[in-house]
């Protein structure tokens, strides 16, 4: 099979500014992917990075391209919710810096086989580890009303209803099991695209794979390890590409650097713990135009930088946590 274009890692100089690498420094790369971020630490400094991914294949590509860093690279398969596991008794748990890529690696979208995509047709498969629930086995299992909630609150999809209601009907004639014809029954219940529009299929094909995947709650577990993680003047650094990803980001940043909760002429403000983080950059990072226009990736994404203050974590703080709790997995 024929290799896809490689991974192009979106606002990098804007990363390396944020961190800005140094020699004997300890950072941790916490969405591996085609390792981009990673490279581009060890080639700024001598300094070390760790890097995590669940998917066993870009485990694979990690042990074959990056062996010229000898000993300044590690790489840990495993979910980046167990970041602060993985890091534990390791030269890395008390990291200068710690950054995520919150998107999909373009690696797993233009293989077929990983189901990921309804561009080319493939298994309706959507594991990141490989592991766990399919996308097949949500689609084929859950509720109609499950399938609705998925795809309201992971894709944001208005017609949620009618494609859930489309997918049971089509499955009591047979199983779905490929993207191409999922791709095709979602489009059949909506607008055709206009041009420059995006795919019909989209929203769905994002909700689901949030959903086999557990994404939003990997990103509250990852951002509350990372603040574990940070030693004081740490950066964390993180890109999203969506609105869901980017509301999740925004929700732990703020109530991370804010010092009193709201309040009112007759209800004083309650002071909070001490912010566990300052905003080292106070509006979320974009793409120039150069780079959009070379990387499609680069036109949704945000960058948000914070550094970790002397402040205890604060992850027991109450006021952080997702607009909605799935159940879904109840009913597969």
């Amino acid at each position: 099979m024929q290799r896809a274009a490689v991974h192009l890692p979106v606002l990098l100089p804007q990363i390396l500014a944020a961190i800005h690498p140094r020699p004997g420094a300890f950072y941790i790369d916490a969405t591996f992917g085609d390792g981009g971020y990673s490279r581009a630490l060890l080639e700024a400094a001598e300094c070390a990075v760790a890097a995590i991914d669940r998917d066993p294949d870009a485990v694979a590509r990690a042990a074959e391209n990056m062996a010229r860093f000898a000993d300044r690279f590690e790489i840990w398969e495993g979910p980046f919710s167990s970041l602060a596991e993985l890091a534990i008794n390791t030269r890395f748990s008390r990291p200068d810096a710690i950054v995520f890529d919150l998107g999909v690696c373009s690696s797993q979208l233009d293989e077929a086989e990983r189901g990921f995509s309804f561009r080319s047709d493939g298994p309706l498969d959507m594991r990141m580890s490989k592991q766990g629930l399919s996308a097949a086995d949500i689609v084929n299992q859950a509720s109609e009303k499950k399938l609705a909630d998925i795809l309201f609150h992971y894709g944001e999809e208005r017609s949620a209803r009618r494609i859930a209601r489309a997918i049971c009907k089509a499955r009591q004639n047979a199983p779905l099991t490929r993207t191409a014809e999922l791709a095709e029954l979602v489009r059949a219940q909506l607008p055709r695209a206009k041009p420059g529009q995006s795919d019909p299929a989209t929203r769905s094909f994002q909700a689901l794979r949030i959903a086999v995947n557990d994404e939003l709650g990997e990103i509250k577990a990852g951002l509350l390890a990372a603040e574990k993680l940070l030693q004081p003047g740490g950066v964390l650094a993180v890109v999203s590409f969506h609105s869901l990803e980017d509301r999740l980001v925004k929700q732990f940043i703020t109530s991370r650097t804010a010092r009193q909760a709201g309040g009112s002429r007759h209800r004083p403000q309650a002071v909070l713990p001490d912010p566990s983080f300052e905003l080292a950059a106070r509006r979320p990072i974009t793409a120039e135009a150069a780079e959009s226009e070379a990387n499609p990736r680069a036109r949704s994404a945000k960058l948000r930088v914070v550094r970790r203050t002397e402040a205890a974590p604060l992850s027991d703080l109450p006021d952080w946590k997702p607009d909605w709790t799935p159940d879904w997995k109840e009913a597969v």
